[in-house]
This record gives structure tokens, C-alpha cells and sequence, in this order.
């Protein structure tokens, strides 16, 4: 009886090809393992093309819930755009993936885990990471890096050894996604001085074709998380499936830019997140409504560090931890609602209350009614422009002197 492998499989090329390397070069069985984080995919057929590739038993795992909760909830209380665009879609998933790997291995005595990852990417970093922090006897198998092919080639493969490739027929773009974003790589897209073609794009409408009406959304936040639309209560998932939707008809959540991957490259990357896009905007501004000067100061070097952290694949590093400990306390009085106008591939704040806003009429009016003393203003802007004006009277001097 041989070793066995639990070989996280999408169904997609890749990790199609692994099942069967895996078995001829490593001479290990595999146990495929499928987590559903709302990738859409229909799980019933990636089961049987696993199976008909020579996978001895395959874990189908609902995890959305536990993605949202513990994975994109915390995104959100951290503000999380990488390089100030990129929502962290897959990057969040990947712990979840890797734990789930190293759960069934356990379970199923396997020595090790693999995965589909390139050696290009930052996938492979944030595997092997988390599967080492969290079991490190485990052995990593990651066929595609380790026989450096190339698409081509796998294909090539592919073809040699029979393995289905129902879905790849005519597949331009390579596509990952889950509740919290799509992912948009390859073909064209390659080019970054070319606009990325609208059939790349699934889950929004074009800017110029979006709903030619504006459309109000109210939503409403507990400790930072949001919990209901327009006043109903929704649970965690269908909140995000139904942001997504109704986001994406405006044409919200399109992403193209440059990014710097953790490996060194350059990469053009397009997403589409119009959810994530809708929160994190309206999130962004209740904070703005309810945390000090200096909190918002400090919590964005904390959250552009805990984004990082999160983006290079150390999910399980302390330093997160310690991160997430100072933005919790931070959430604890974010309690409100957020009014947004979607229109035209835009999302704009017009609209914010909370029992926790630091935003006192009575001071900030011009009006008569207007409890600030303007008087005040003249002993602090003395204090204030000090050291300024000390050091301009010292660089006069000296040019005299000179």
C-alpha cells in the first residue's frame, strides 16, 4: 500500500496535472481535497474529474462561512488593500486552504500535502507557510514548481496521459475566485499597456453600460462588521453575495493595476471586487466618523502592516497577531451606518451616523449657535507654528550672516 498526498484541487489545469504526477514521479495515492470559499465552482463535477484521474477519495469542505467570519471580517477591520488597490481576495483564502490540507492529512494519516502552485506566484509562499507553521512534518510536494512547467507543457502532459480538460477548451484567462474577489491573469491581460478586453470581466458590468440610474445603500456596522443592508439583517455570506451583486451592476469593483508580487516580480493584475470594494470604502469612513486623530494616524501604519503580512503569506506570523489585538480595540466603539450612492462604476460616502461619532454639531456649525470660542484659535496657532517660525528666523539670520 503507497504513502498517500492530500492535493488541494480546483479542477483546473494545474492541479489536474498534479494528480498524476504526483502518482508517477513521486509514487504516492492521492486524496484530493476542494474548499469551497464561493468560487462558484460545481463541486459534484470537480469531485468525479478528480476521481477520474486517478484520485482515491476527494473531501468536498464548505468553508464559506468560516472564510467570511474569520478571514474576510478582519480584512475589513483592517482597511486591507494591498498597495492600496488589491483586497487580498486569494491571498485571505490560502491559510484556509492550507489548514483544511493539513486537517484531512491528519485524518487521513497522509505524509504530506501538495498543491498546484507555479513558482512564480505568491500562492506558493503562503502554502507553505502556513502548512509548515501549523504541522512542519508534514512534506510539501508542489509538482508544477518543482518540474518548472510551463502551461504548454502541462498541456502537453495532459494530453499524453489522457486527462480530461473539459474546462480548459478555448480558456483565455486564468481566474481565481471566492466571495471576497475575482482574479483576472494571463492571455492579453499579459500586455499592461492595453485596456483589459470586457470579456475578462463576469461579475460587472462595464462603467459605461451599468444602470444608468444611481442606487443609495445604507450599511449598517457592529464593532466594525457590517450586518445588514438598507436595515435588514443578513447573514455573513449572503451579505457579501448580495453586495456583490448588486455592486457589480453598477459597474463597481474593477481593479487593474501593477503589482508588486512578493518574489520580485512586476505583475499587471485585474480583479473584480465590487463588494469588497462598497465595505471597505463605507468601513474606511465610519472610522474616519468615530476614532481620534491619533488612532487613525497609528491604525494605518498598522493596518498597511497587517495587509502586508497577510499579502507575503504569514497568516500564522505573531506579529499579526499583535496587530489584529490593537485593531480589535479599535473596533470595539465602531458602531454605525453608512450611507453610499453606487453609480457608474463609483461608490461614494454621502451619508454617516453613529452613537460613537466624535462629530459635535454644536462645535463644527458656523452659526451663531456655535459653542467654539474663536478666540481660543489665537494662543494655539502661536503655540502651534513655534518651532516654524523659530526655524525661519534662524535661516534668515544666517543668510544675513552669509
Amino acid at each position: 500500500m503507497r504513502d498517500k498526498i492530500v492535493l488541494a484541487y480546483s479542477g483546473g489545469l494545474d492541479t489536474s496535472v498534479s494528480i498524476r504526477l504526483i502518482q508517477e514521479k513521486y509514487d504516492f495515492d492521492v486524496i484530493t481535497m476542494t474548499v469551497d470559499v464561493g468560487q462558484g465552482s460545481n463541486l459534484k463535477e470537480i469531485e468525479e474529474k478528480a476521481k477520474i484521474i486517478g484520485a482515491i477519495k476527494h473531501y468536498s469542505i464548505d468553508a464559506k462561512e468560516e472564510f467570511v467570519k474569520k478571514y474576510i471580517f478582519q480584512a475589513i477591520k483592517a482597511n486591507a488593500l494591498y498597495e492600496g488597490k488589491y483586497p487580498l481576495s486569494a491571498a485571505l483564502s490560502r491559510p484556509l486552504i492550507a489548514s483544511k490540507l493539513v486537517e484531512v492529512a491528519k485524518k487521513e494519516n497522509a505524509i504530506g500535502v501538495a498543491h498546484g502552485c507555479t513558482g512564480k506566484g505568491n500562492d506558493q509562499v503562503r502554502f507553505d507557510i502556513t502548512i509548515k507553521s501549523l504541522e512542519p512534518n508534514l512534506r510539501i510536494i508542489a509538482p508544477i514548481r518543482e518540474w518548472n512547467l510551463s502551461r504548454d507543457e502541462e498541456l502537453k502532459y495532459a494530453k499524453e496521459k489522457k486527462i480530461p480538460l473539459v474546462f480548459e477548451k478555448n480558456k483565455v484567462y486564468s481566474i481565481d475566485q471566492n466571495l471576497w474577489g475575482r482574479s483576472i491573469e494571463s492571455g492579453p491581460l499579459e500586455d499592461p499597456s492595453t485596456e483589459p478586453p470586457e470579456a475578462a470581466f463576469e461579475w460587472t458590468e462595464s462603467p459605461e453600460n451599468a444602470l444608468n440610474e444611481p442606487e443609495y445603500l445604507t450599511i449598517n456596522f457592529r464593532e466594525g462588521i457590517p450586518y445588514a443592508i438598507n436595515g435588514e439583517t443578513l447573514d455573513a455570506v449572503t451579505l457579501i453575495e448580495k453586495l456583490n451583486n448588486i455592486a457589480g451592476k453598477h459597474g463597481i469593483g474593477r481593479i487593474d493595476h501593477m503589482e508588486d508580487r512578493l518574489i520580485g516580480i512586476k505583475s499587471r493584475e485585474v480583479y473584480e471586487c465590487p463588494a469588497a470594494t462598497v465595505i471597505l470604502e463605507a468601513h474606511n469612513d465610519l472610522e474616519k466618523t468615530i476614532l481620534t486623530k491619533h488612532e487613525l494616524s497609528f491604525k494605518k501604519l498598522v493596518d498597511n502592516q497587517w495587509t502586508f503580512l497577510v499579502y507575503s503569506g504569514l497568516w500564522m506570523e505573531p506579529l499579526k497577531e499583535a496587530l489584529e489585538a490593537f485593531i480589535d480595540k479599535t473596533q470595539e466603539r465602531l458602531f454605525g451606518k453608512v450611507k453610499v450612492k453606487l453609480y457608474k462604476g463609483s461608490v461614494r460616502v454621502v451619508g454617516r451616523s453613529s452613537p460613537m461619532s466624535l462629530y459635535d454639531l454644536k462645535l463644527a456649525t458656523y452659526k451663531s449657535s456655535t459653542t467654539f470660542d474663536q478666540t481660543w484659535s489665537l494662543g494655539f496657532i502661536e503655540l502651534w507654528g513655534l518651532p516654524t517660525r523659530a526655524a525661519n528666523i534662524l535661516k534668515r539670520n544666517k543668510k544675513k550672516r552669509d
